[in-house]
């Protein structure tokens, strides 16, 4: 029996590992090298388990990310947030990470 050439396509993809789309550049890049943060207590907050309940968004590990997330005012519509959410926790946690 001969299989299509559509089959082996499909299990590659499927093997490959999940991509998501930064909030802040618009990028697409596999969730290992993206940061999911979450909507906690009107503050936006790294989940570095990938754990919290509630709906995520994506980011790079780059100020500059965070910076046009900001600009953009991504994190409210991506979190589905009314008000602005603050994000010095996600500063915080970028901060040691930069460089």
């Amino acid at each position: 029996m001969v299989e299509s050439p559509r089959s082996g396509n499909a299990r590659d993809r499927h093997r490959e590992a999940p991509v998501r789309l930064c909030v802040g550049c618009r990028r697409r890049a596999s969730v290992g090298e993206l940061l999911r943060v979450v909507a906690k207590d009107g503050q936006v907050v790294v989940d570095e388990r990938r754990r919290l309940p509630g709906r995520g968004a994506w980011l790079h590990p780059d100020p500059g990310c965070l910076a046009k997330a900001e600009r953009r005012r991504a994190f409210p519509r991506a979190l589905r947030s009314s008000g602005t959410l603050g994000v010095e926790a996600v500063r915080r946690y970028l901060r040691p990470h930069a460089g």
